[in-house]
């Protein structure tokens, strides 16, 4: 099983126009209760997200500091005393945007997410339009998979199926997403092999390998 992003992605997005002003952004964040909003063009594709981070600095003033401890950096995407005299969307936006597509799975969002540092992705279709938001807890929600589905696909698509091996010689138990494995291989590859593609099986929390060799007679 491979869940993908469309099966999880919220479809309910806030977002926000280009020429969106300073205070319409900060209106729709606190009417939908989000820390961030796409940013679209004329033609409804996603340029860019504007967050909470991004707004900030206009609270702090548009005066650099000198010195170590100052508070505003020049530097940046587009910088940080830029922002602070931005008076629109697509100058305060952070661009271009780290978006993924609906057929992704949910290991690639959370690896995209991880890699860029961003608590959520916006969905984009083929050409570039907003069709949904993927966050952090929906990436999560894998997790909720329940026991008896993992224990199903541990043995009938990793043992039996990828591995070709008698499921009747493998005992396997879940208990909340913590999969025990007891059993014998025949070598070690087989064995190390197993556990490693139980661990990717989605929902997956932890393996407790209790696999052993079968001792071969000698001839």
């Amino acid at each position: 099983m491979t869940t993908a992003v469309k099966d999880v992605m919220a479809t309910n997005v806030v977002d926000v126009r280009e020429n969106a002003s300073y205070k319409e952004i900060l209106t729709a964040m606190g009417s939908f209760r989000v820390s961030a909003c796409p940013v679209l063009d004329s033609a409804g594709q996603v340029i860019g997200v504007v967050s909470e981070a991004d707004l900030l600095p206009k609270e702090i003033g548009q005066e650099p500091f000198s010195g170590p401890g100052r508070l505003l950096r020049s530097s940046g995407r587009h910088g940080e005393l830029a922002k602070a005299a931005a008076l629109t969307a697509a100058e305060l936006m952070s661009a271009p945007p780290i978006t993924i597509g609906p057929e992704a799975s949910v290991t690639e969002a959370a690896r995209r997410m991880h890699e860029c540092g961003v608590k959520r992705l916006p969905v984009v279709n083929e050409a570039g339009r907003l069709i949904g938001i993927v966050s952090r807890i929906d990436v999560l929600s894998i997790f909720a998979r329940p026991d008896a589905q993992i224990r199903d696909e541990v043995i009938n698509e990793v043992i039996a199926g990828k591995f070709r091996l008698d499921p009747e010689a493998f005992e396997v138990t879940v208990a909340a997403g913590i999969v025990t494995v007891t059993g014998q291989a025949g070598r070690p590859a087989i064995a190390s092999g197993l556990v490693s593609a139980i661990r990717k099986v989605e929902g997956v929390i932890d393996v407790r390998d209790k696999i052993g060799l079968r001792t071969v007679p000698a001839p």
